[in-house]
């Protein structure tokens, strides 16, 4: 088997994953809440509008102002409806999983032991003179 038919057989077992299986319920749910989705039309039509007003010549503070406050208003309600919540999660635990896999990849590739390769999450404290650079 060469590299790319076992890549193949990877994907097949990470569409196997539980966090892929939930990811996939999560993102069902999320398209089939009405009231989410008519949130998130109404974000949209708002971000629209704001960068329509923001790229005019005479652009109105005011409004641009307004528009900021309503568009924070429709995304701290949008990330508190449950199945934004759920989805949000499911996302997190699916990116982990791909951080890790492909960590092991760029890695190896890069000469490490497949066996103890690993994704390694990293913490910024936000001084920055004793990193040695960001990751």
């Amino acid at each position: 088997m060469d590299i790319i038919q076992m890549t193949r057989e990877l994907g097949k077992e990470i569409q196997k994953d539980e966090r892929y299986l939930k990811m996939q319920l999560a993102v069902q749910n999320t398209d089939n809440d009405g009231q989410l989705q008519d949130l998130i039309g109404q974000y949209n039509l708002k971000r629209m509008a704001l960068e329509s007003e923001a790229q005019k010549q005479d652009r109105d503070q005011e409004k641009i102002q307004a528009y900021n406050q309503e568009l924070g208003g429709l995304y701290e309600t949008i990330m508190k409806i449950p199945n934004m919540i759920a989805y949000n999660e499911a996302k997190a635990e699916i990116d982990t999983l791909l951080r890790r896999v492909n960590a092991i990849i760029e890695q190896s590739a890069s000469g490490a032991d497949p066996e103890t390769a690993d994704y390694v999450e990293h913490s910024c404290g936000g001084e920055c003179g004793s990193c040695s650079g960001c990751h």
